[in-house]
């Protein structure tokens, strides 16, 4: 039996628009935060960690 309920449902909206919408949300929201210098919290790709960025750019990994 292959039930959908509303939550699995995506309305027809692929994965890619999905996490396209989900970036552009986060940039968004970092916005304001970046205009009042509030660190914001990030992902590292590269070294798989998160950290957090201060207003001068300056990190510290968690």
């Amino acid at each position: 039996m292959n039930e959908e309920n509303e939550l699995d449902s995506t309305c027809g909206i692929s994965d890619e628009e999905l996490s396209r919408r989900f970036v552009e949300a986060v940039r968004i929201e970092n916005e304001p935060l970046k205009i009042k210098g509030n660190p914001i919290q990030k992902w590292d790709d590269e070294k798989k960690r998160p950290y957090i960025e201060y207003a001068d750019g300056s990190r510290e990994y968690a």
